[in-house]
C-alpha cells in the first residue's frame, strides 16, 4: 500500500515505562474497519488476546442499542505494528503533548484489550447505523512484537477485579428487578439493617444476615411471571411476602434485636442462606399465582420446619452437600421440593422427576 495514504488521529501523547503512547477518539463506524479480528484460528501461544467469546457479544450489543442515550463503554487498547509520526500542535510544553498521530494505512492494529467491545459495536451498527457517529476512546501503544503484546494483555488484566454481584446490583439502575430488590432490602421489616449491600459473601464475623444478591435472586424467583402495574407494586408484594416469612422464622427477628449474632444463625441454620431464599421465592411464586388469597395461611407451616443444619435427614443432599451449604441449581430445586412437600404444595413434573431420582440415590 502507498505509504502516502495514512490514518490521521487527533491524539494526546503520554509516557508510560519510558515509552510513548497515544490517546485518541474514534468514531464507532471506524472500529470494525480498523480493528480486524482474525486471530481465532491461531493457537493461544500465537495470539495476543483471549479467543472471542461469541456468547457475550449479543448482550453487549443490546446494551448499546437499547440504551443509546446512557451507555458507557471504556477505552479500547491496541498496539500498532508500524512506524508512526506524532505532530504536536506547538513547541511549548503546554502544546507539545496534543496533536495528530499519523499511521500508515498498511499498519496492523492488534487489540490488547477490548475485542468484545469491538465485536459488540460491529453488531450494534448493523441494527442502528446512527451509532456510528458516536466515538470511543482508543489507547494506542507501539507494537514491540507478539511477546510484548501478550505481556500487555496479562498486565492489563492482572489487577482487574470484577465487582461483587451485590455491588453490581446496588449500582444498577437499568435492571428493574435490581431496583425492586433494593426497595425490598431497605423497606422490608425482615431485612431491616441486616443486608450486606456490597459483598456477595459474608464472613463469620459479619453483622449482616443476608446479601443483596441473595435477596435479588429470591425475589426474582418470587415475582416470576406475576403481572403488576408498577415497580413499586412489585416491591410492595415482595415486602409483604418476605415479612410474612419472617413472622415464621424467629431467628431472623432475634438477629435484628441483637439477641443472637448473624454469624451464629448462619453457622447453625439454613434459612438465611441464598439457597433457602431462592427456594422460598420459588415456593412463594407458586402460592401467589395459584392461591392468591390463601398464601399467608399456607406459609404458617414454615414455623414447624427445623431449619438447623443438624437436621441432616431433612437438608442433606438438598441445601447441604456433605454438610456444606450448596447454591447449585440442583440444590435449589431439591430444597424447593422439600419445602413444598412440607407445605403440602404439589411438585411440578420436572421437580417430581428430580425428586424421584434423588430418592433413588441417582446422581441428579
Amino acid at each position: 500500500m502507498d505509504p502516502n495514504f495514512q490514518y490521521i488521529f487527533p491524539a494526546i501523547r503520554g509516557i508510560q515505562a519510558k515509552r510513548e503512547y497515544y490517546v485518541s477518539m474514534c468514531p464507532l463506524h471506524l472500529i470494525p474497519k480498523i480493528f480486524i479480528w482474525d486471530e481465532e484460528v491461531l493457537p493461544p501461544e500465537l495470539r495476543a488476546q483471549r479467543i472471542l467469546n461469541k456468547s457475550r457479544v449479543p448482550e453487549m450489543a443490546r446494551y448499546l442499542t437499547e440504551g443509546p442515550e446512557n451507555y458507557v463503554f471504556s477505552a479500547i487498547t491496541a498496539s500498532i505494528d508500524a512506524d508512526v509520526t506524532f505532530e504536536a500542535i506547538g513547541e511549548e510544553s503546554n502544546n507539545n503533548q496534543v496533536g495528530v498521530l499519523r499511521v500508515p494505512m498498511s499498519a496492523r492494529f492488534i487489540i490488547n484489550d477490548g475485542q468484545h467491545r469491538r465485536a459488540a459495536i460491529e453488531m450494534a451498527l448493523h441494527e442502528q447505523p446512527d451509532l456510528g457517529n458516536e466515538t470511543i476512546a482508543v489507547v494506542f501503544f507501539l507494537d514491540r512484537g507478539l511477546t510484548r503484546c501478550q505481556q500487555m494483555f496479562a498486565d492489563l488484566n492482572r489487577y482487574a477485579v470484577r465487582p461483587s454481584r451485590s455491588l453490581g446490583l446496588l449500582y444498577d439502575h437499568r435492571d428493574e428487578m435490581a431496583s425492586v430488590a433494593k426497595l425490598v432490602a431497605l423497606k422490608s421489616k425482615a431485612f431491616k439493617d441486616v443486608v450486606e449491600m456490597e459483598k456477595s459473601t459474608l464472613s463469620a464475623r459479619s453483622r449482616k444476615l443476608f446479601t443483596l444478591s441473595a435477596i435479588y435472586t429470591g425475589t426474582s424467583a418470587l415475582l416470576s411471571n406475576i403481572e403488576t402495574e408498577s415497580e413499586e407494586e412489585r416491591a410492595s408484594l415482595a415486602i409483604e411476602f418476605w415479612d410474612e416469612v419472617d413472622s415464621h422464622v424467629p431467628e431472623w427477628g432475634l438477629v435484628r434485636e441483637r439477641k443472637i449474632t448473624s454469624g451464629e444463625v448462619r453457622q447453625d441454620f439454613i434459612h438465611s442462606h441464598g439457597v433457602a431464599l431462592h427456594a422460598l421465592g420459588k415456593v412463594g411464586n407458586e402460592l401467589l399465582r395459584k392461591q392468591p388469597r390463601q398464601w399467608k395461611t399456607r406459609l404458617k407451616k414454615l414455623a414447624t420446619i427445623d431449619w438447623s443444619r443438624s437436621n441432616s435427614e431433612f437438608w442433606e443432599g438438598r441445601a447441604l452437600v456433605i454438610g456444606r451449604v450448596s447454591k447449585a441449581n440442583q440444590s435449589v430445586t431439591l430444597t424447593t421440593n422439600i419445602l413444598k412437600k412440607h407445605l403440602a404444595i404439589p411438585l411440578k413434573p420436572e421437580e417430581q422427576e428430580i425428586e424421584e431420582a434423588f430418592l433413588r440415590g441417582d446422581d441428579v
